[in-house]
């Protein structure tokens, strides 16, 4: 069962500003990207499922970081359907994320007091996913909607809160131009470990560009 209160996950979430987005079916190599992460200041993992091994390798890292990595919130994407979402909370995830809108998963996740992040794709998604009880949701794909749609969505609805996921950078032009457009937070995900890194085992890399960013977020608010 989830580690963390709602609030906690909601407020890390916010206040870090990022959340690295990644799968590996391998579950050591996992474990190492997930302490550099976390060794950069990353304290919101999105594990992500899309892989015949998502589940096994996502309960190592639960175990992982409650022993390693304190104050580490590890939460479950690629979520579309109730019955994954139940699974993934068993093994211990904090929050969920979808790429739509499922209302099925909402009541799952309002059972077990864990923050739901769907995708959303239109004005009209995020309002229903707000008013199923989603405090943050996730705008995707980033890349294809970009940050005019953000602005132009929190204009009549400023209280929303948005995690823009698809095509972000680590770079400050990017950051910047999200964060200025007013969203919460970012979902960050093969920008943020390039393949030759992980490849090469160059773990100080990827701490180098989640610390990176971190500071580009931080500036840019």
């Amino acid at each position: 069962m989830a580690a963390y209160k709602k609030d906690v996950v909601t407020s890390t979430i916010a206040g870090t500003g990022m959340v690295p987005v990644f799968y590996n079916p391998d579950i050591e190599t996992s474990k190492k990207v997930l302490k550099a992460c976390y060794d950069g200041g990353v304290r919101a993992f999105e594990f992500t499922n899309r892989g015949d091994k998502a589940a096994e390798v996502f309960a190592e890292l639960i175990r992982f970081a409650e022993k390693e990595l304190p104050g580490m919130i590890l939460g479950i994407g690629s979520i579309s359907f109730p019955k994954d979402a139940r699974k993934f909370i068993r093994l211990g995830a904090n929050f969920i994320v979808g790429p739509q809108f499922v209302p099925y998963i909402v009541p799952v996740c309002k059972w077990h007091r864990i923050p739901y992040m769907p995708g959303c794709g239109s004005v009209s998604e995020v309002g229903r996913a707000q008013r199923a009880g989603c405090e943050i949701c996730k705008v995707f794909p980033g890349d294809v909607l970009g940050p005019k749609f953000i602005k132009a969505l929190r204009a009549p609805m400023p209280w929303s809160k948005i995690m823009v996921t698809g095509g972000v950078k680590p770079e400050k032009e990017n950051l910047e131009e999200w964060f200025k457009a007013g969203v919460t937070c970012v979902g960050m995900g093969s920008n943020l470990f390039p393949k030759e890194i992980i490849a090469a085992g160059q773990w100080s890399a990827i701490s180098e560009l989640c610390s990176n960013a971190l500071k580009i977020i931080k500036e840019s608010r």
